[in-house]
């Protein structure tokens, strides 16, 4: 049997793993595939920074805000059929998300406790049908501990400065391109895993897939294979 808890009509996949190494856009389109929900959860923190941002509250305050303050500001996700729609006071965000604003303070806003306690009741609703593919640092170890297929990508810190270069337009990255976001990439790696709230780290029982040389299509293969043999 797929799912050992009864109150799913589906499995949770979950997919964690340093920046860059492919994991939010393989869980995107293994849950495609798979007709499963896709849950992002580093929209959520950057949804989180976002009504942070318009409420007025400035950053040298976030610290001391609870998780009661954090769930007042009406950060929402729903499903809407095969999607998980993201709101922020009522209404859907997308682009905004990722801008350098939104982008430069979203690392220190999820190292917050009560930031990420707050979203650990949403994403844990989220996924309380199934029928889920969840990418993020702490999806398999902290927010979905019984999930029913754990895969923990890495890439070498090169190929991870690459592909964050190329995804955000620059096609033939230099070689002092890569140096540079390499040293950025290096950086969120060592805040992520010394963090003292959900650090990143391989849960147990997942399974490890490096990407540094696998194609897109061998990789969404190779989580699919992992969910179809459970």
């Amino acid at each position: 049997m797929i799912d050992a808890h009864e109150d799913r009509v589906g499995p949770i996949v979950t997919l964690d793993g340093p920046a860059g190494s492919g994991k939010s856009t393989t869980a995107r389109e293994v849950a495609r595939r798979l007709g499963f929900r896709h849950l992002d959860s580093g929209a959520l923190y950057r949804a989180l920074t976002l009504a942070l941002l318009e409420s007025g509250i400035a950053q040298e305050e976030w610290a001391e805000m609870d998780e009661h303050a954090m769930r007042a500001l009406d950060v929402t996700v729903t499903p809407r059929g095969t999607e998980l729609e993201v709101t922020v006071g009522g209404r859907r965000v997308g682009r905004e998300l990722r801008s350098e604003e939104v982008t430069s303070r979203v690392a220190y806003l999820a190292s917050l406790p009560a930031a990420r306690a707050c979203l650990l009741n949403l994403q844990r609703a989220a996924g309380a049908q199934g029928r889920l593919v969840a990418d993020g640092r702490d999806m398999g170890s902290v927010v979905f501990p019984h999930a029913d297929v754990k895969v923990y990508l890495v890439a070498d810190l090169g190929e991870r400065a690459r592909r964050r270069l190329k995804d955000g337009g620059v096609e033939e990255p230099s070689g002092d391109d890569v140096e540079s976001q390499s040293a950025v990439i290096a950086r969120r790696d060592r805040h992520d895993s010394e963090r003292e709230h959900s650090p990143l780290r391989k849960p147990e029982d997942a399974h490890l897939l490096d990407t540094t040389r696998l194609t897109f299509e061998d990789q969404v293969t190779a989580v699919i294979e992992l969910v179809e043999g459970v």
